[in-house]
């Protein structure tokens, strides 16, 4: 009885003291398989050949090594601040789990000044990256109609002390607003700009419309539908005109001017009809179609008025819950409806489905606050454009962290899973490194090894398709 008595277990348990070991251990063994997709689909090898000018001669730090520590700092997470890269400098352990030499960690100095050369030049072929990662993406998931969401993201810097492009929003925030393309998860195409420039300034919004479907129909397929939904601040003719010169679709909220209002006050009962989302909703929608046309605009589109309703029956005060006027192009006569009716997607063009699509832009609201979840509002740097790579290197690493949990981690962690959750599961993991045999082994639990599959996980590392 006396190995069962409680004095005995305390003491047995009990941690006495606290040394140090010369094993090269680390906290971070999840990145390990990162590294390797990332080698995989050669990231490392076109940020190389895209940025090489910035490299001024052989001393330093290879750019493909100093992207690297970069994208990883990103995945890791730990800190926001640049000085965090002299302690991963002084952890050996932390670059053996990277497949780096510890000679090589990079300092912060190396890194701003990284950043510091670069030109807008060198930013805008950033974007170049993020549509290569799109469509190998797009390659792989093949699907029948390609739904794009075009909005603005304000990212908070109030507290900033002076930083270029950091100006008012209309969040009354201090801050920059980039102009950012989605399709599903990813950011496929992004403008970096200041705070006080709206979501429709100039032809930004246009120029990114029609480069983007120019490389879906020459990488991808040539008669996809393409179906583009914006908000009521992208409200303008020349965008509409735009996407029907393209043969594209577009779902675009409206504005809710007064010869509007008295259309929807205007009509009887029984011209609403009523819209759910699933079958056991207790609110809905209340829609009803008519045509609109501006006093420039050249033709006449199709609208609907939507308006908020709970218990299927009771309407709210308008006070309550702004109503909302939808314009779009589908069911048309347009090429469109003939390419969606070739995919057999002709219910794209059914008006519940058009108000479904509508309410899809709260993904692209979701897409925001993932992104931030991944990396942060307040950016590191004075001058706007190494904020402006800095950011670009943010969204860079948000989509390669969406397609690695695609095409490597999907039976470990959720899909809509945020970048906090993959990082405590998938990240955070304690590794030993050994190397014997002229080989290096990364050494974890049992416990940990079989219930996240690590080896299977670093199997489908090294079998993922390159980038094009």
């Amino acid at each position: 009885m006396k190995r069962h008595t409680a004095n005995n277990q305390k003491k047995k348990h009990q941690i006495d003291a606290i040394e140090v070991t010369s094993d090269c251990l680390t906290s971070r063994a999840g990145l390990a398989p990162c590294v390797a997709y990332m080698n995989q689909i050669g990231i490392f090898t076109k940020l190389e050949r895209y940025f090489g000018s910035l490299r001024k001669s052989k001393k330093g730090l290879p750019l493909a090594e100093l992207f690297k520590q970069v994208l990883c700092f990103m995945f890791d997470g730990t800190s926001r601040h640049v000085s965090h890269f002299d302690q991963l400098a002084a952890d050996h352990g932390y670059g053996a789990a990277i497949e780096t030499d510890p000679t090589q960690l990079a300092s912060s100095h190396q890194i701003k000044r990284m950043f510091g050369s670069f030109f807008l030049i060198h930013v805008l072929v950033f974007r170049r990256l993020l549509a290569q990662v799109f469509i190998r993406r797009l390659g792989e998931t093949r699907p029948a109609v390609v739904e794009l969401g075009l909005d603005s993201m304000v990212m908070d810097n109030d507290d900033a002390r002076c930083r270029n492009g950091v100006t008012p929003t209309y969040q009354k925030k201090k801050g920059f607003q980039p102009l950012q393309m989605n399709w599903g998860r990813l950011i496929i195409d992004a403008e970096f700009r200041p705070g006080k420039v709206h979501g429709n300034h100039g032809d930004t919004a246009r120029r990114m419309i029609t480069d983007m479907v120019r490389r879906i129909r020459r990488h991808y397929r040539n008669d996809v539908p393409i179906i583009i939904r914006m908000d009521s601040g992208f409200f303008d003719q020349k965008i509409f005109e735009l996407c029907e010169h393209l043969k594209i679709g577009y779902v675009c909220g409206g504005k809710m001017y007064y010869e509007v209002k008295a259309v929807a006050c205007s009509a009887p009962a029984g011209a609403w009809q009523q819209y759910t989302r699933h079958k056991n909703d207790e609110v809905g929608w209340e829609y009803l179609e008519f045509g609109t046309a501006c006093k420039t605009w050249k033709r006449f589109r199709r609208a609907l008025y939507c308006r908020f309703l709970a218990n299927h029956r009771q309407l709210y005060l308008p006070d309550c819950r702004p109503d909302t006027v939808i314009v779009t192009n589908l069911s048309q006569g347009g090429y469109i409806d003939e390419l969606l009716e070739r995919a057999g997607m002709a219910d794209y063009t059914s008006t519940h489905s058009i108000v479904a699509v509508y309410h899809g832009r709260g993904s692209d609201e979701l897409n925001d606050r993932s992104l931030k979840d991944f990396g942060h509002e307040q950016l590191p740097f004075k001058q706007f454009t190494a904020n402006a790579a800095w950011y670009y290197m943010m969204v860079l690493g948000y989509n390669l962290l969406e397609c690695y949990k695609y095409d490597v981690a999907y039976d470990v962690v959720p899909t809509g899973a945020y970048a906090t959750t993959i990082r405590r599961r998938l990240i955070d993991i304690a590794g030993k490194i050994v190397r014997h045999a002229h080989k290096t082994v990364l050494k974890v639990s049992a416990a940990c090894a079989a219930q996240l599959n690590l080896a299977e996980l670093l199997h489908r590392c090294r079998q993922v398709q390159a980038l094009p």
